[in-house]
């Protein structure tokens, strides 16, 4: 299985591959280590030629400063997380399968459906790549054609209520049937409305949207369905923050996230908080440091609104939040 999935029996050790690569060992090491696989000494023979190909591209990519030395750790430790977990679960699928049945010989059954099965993952796998590239590069255009250094973003963080006490009632199969279809109909509904998935992070999903009526749309959808008792996706709150964003990596950083963060953490199961950015985008008003407000633009009247008191969290001592409602 190992031989089919490397391409070849390994025969190099990290020595070997990083003189063949002509690469110095130490940085070779380095990268290594940064996608997540653990260290080999000088004398095991765990490397195959693929391994000094991978090196070569990675020399190549740095010298056309590509990949310069802020950015090189960063992307790859990403590639060596989401390879990962990917690779976690398509191993668990393929064993489910390979398992299920009466075969006599279930490693057996495993190659054979990997030799059958992964050529086709891989090659979807790069079209869903590709895709995401060809949309990323659309909205960075986008961004540039105005002059932008920041994007502009509403950014929405969903968690589900009383996740610690629930997930202790299921056991395994039941707790990740309930994960999965959390993160389903999340990504369905984002997708769907417009928005875009930044990550799942076990009970939380973190998604932006480039119109904010479009985020808070999503935000009350989640809570409407969380409230349904004939509905399985879970109890949910959420904070709607709209502002500056950073984009890196696929990820997003900044005060506007932070905030978004901070109002989920405080807000009330089935409820949905905004901050102040999002609040003057869809009411068309402004609110001051007092708590004086006047009209500017006029706003959405598909939303209403209650102004809650100033909260102190973590980074912000005097949150100023709002309970977003439909009008």
């Amino acid at each position: 299985m190992e031989e089919y999935l490397l391409g070849e029996k390994p025969t190099l050790t990290r020595v070997q591959v990083a003189e063949q690569a002509g690469m110095n060992q130490t940085v070779a090491e380095e990268l290594w280590r940064l996608l997540g696989f653990p260290q080999q000494t000088d004398e095991a023979v765990a490397f195959t030629e693929a391994d000094v190909q991978a090196l070569r591209e990675t020399d190549a990519l740095m010298r056309l400063g590509i990949l310069s030395p802020d950015s090189q750790a960063a992307l790859v430790r990403t590639w060596g997380r989401s390879f990962a977990r990917l690779a976690e679960w398509e191993t668990t699928l393929l064993a489910n399968v390979a398992t299920a049945g009466p075969d006599p010989d279930p490693e057996a059954r495993l190659t054979e459906l990997a030799a059958e099965v992964l050529p086709r993952v891989e090659s979807l796998q790069t079209y869903v790549w590709r895709r995401h590239l060809a949309a990323s590069t659309s909205r960075m255009f986008a961004v540039q054609s105005v002059g932008a250094t920041k994007v502009q973003l509403a950014v929405c963080f969903v968690d589900i209520v009383g996740y610690t006490s629930q997930s202790k009632s299921l056991d395994e199969a039941e707790l990740v049937s309930w994960l999965e279809n959390f993160e389903s109909e999340t990504t369905g509904l984002v997708v769907d409305h417009g928005g875009r998935i930044i990550k799942t992070i076990g009970d939380e999903v973190l998604f932006v949207a480039d119109d904010i009526e479009v985020a808070a749309e999503i935000a009350l959808k989640m809570v409407e369905k969380g409230a349904d008792e004939d509905d399985f996706f879970p109890a949910v709150r959420a904070g709607v923050a709209y502002g500056e964003v950073v984009n890196r990596l696929g990820d997003v950083y900044g005060p506007t996230v932070n905030i978004a963060s901070r109002l989920t953490s405080v807000a009330r199961p089935g409820s949905v908080l905004v901050d102040a950015g999002a609040y003057e985008q869809l009411s068309g008003r402004t609110s001051d440091a007092d708590g004086d407000e006047r009209e500017s633009d006029p706003g959405s009247s598909a939303f209403r609104f209650r102004r809650m008191r100033r909260t102190s969290v973590k980074g912000y001592s005097r949150l100023q939040s709002w309970v977003l409602r439909r009008g």
